[in-house]
């Protein structure tokens, strides 16, 4: 398993960074492209969305229940 990667991202017009394992970055990635939205926006909507976790908690739920939805 690779290391968590750190990376700064702007949403809601605040500077935050954020640690996820490679293959959640890539996930959400291909997240945005099937949105059409740019990764800040994703990450802002999940962001904006009732969670009870951390944001980084609530970015691999996302990203899990979309990898999941996405194989059926």
């Amino acid at each position: 398993m690779e290391k968590p990667q750190k990376r700064s991202i702007v949403i809601a017009g605040h500077a935050t960074s954020l640690s996820l394992e490679p293959i959640f970055w890539q996930t959400l990635r291909k997240m945005a492209e099937e949105k059409s939205v740019s990764l800040p926006v994703l990450i802002a909507e999940i962001d904006a969305s009732q969670r009870p976790a951390s944001l980084s908690s609530a970015l691999r739920v996302a990203a899990h229940q979309w990898l999941l939805n996405s194989s059926n």
